[in-house]
């Protein structure tokens, strides 16, 4: 899955267990420019990388997977959490600016002529 935002915070990489760390990012996501969404994605183990020249500010496109998982309480009850892993993220101005057509000056051309130069056969 992908969805495109605003970069709202990145979070410093969490050493969560021995063998687990995380980094959280935040992305503003305006579907409805009056009611913006926050949305939380997890960077785990080497993906945590990906968030290093990721600013706030920044238009990203942001590729996920979709994880859920059930919890069991100590009461028995059951409880059933989301995450949005990341996998990808895209810089957008960067993608724009490299794949804008470049601007070209053609050169000048001599278009003035006279009835006596005209030697095409029509």
């Amino acid at each position: 899955m992908e969805v495109k935002g605003k970069v709202h915070e990145v979070s410093a990489t969490q050493q969560v267990t021995d063998s687990l760390k995380k980094r959280e990012l935040i992305l503003e996501y305006i579907e409805n420019p009056q009611y913006p969404e926050y949305l939380k994605f997890e960077a785990i183990q080497d993906r945590c990388n990906l968030l290093d020249n990721v600013k706030v500010g920044d238009d990203v496109e942001v590729s996920f997977n979709l994880k859920g998982r059930p919890w069991t309480d100590k009461m028995g009850k059951k409880t059933y959490f989301n995450s949005l892993q990341l996998w990808r993220i895209t810089p957008l101005a960067a993608a724009n600016n490299a794949t804008a057509a470049p601007q070209y000056a053609a050169p000048s051309a001599d278009i003035s002529s006279s009835a006596d130069d005209d030697d095409l056969p029509f």
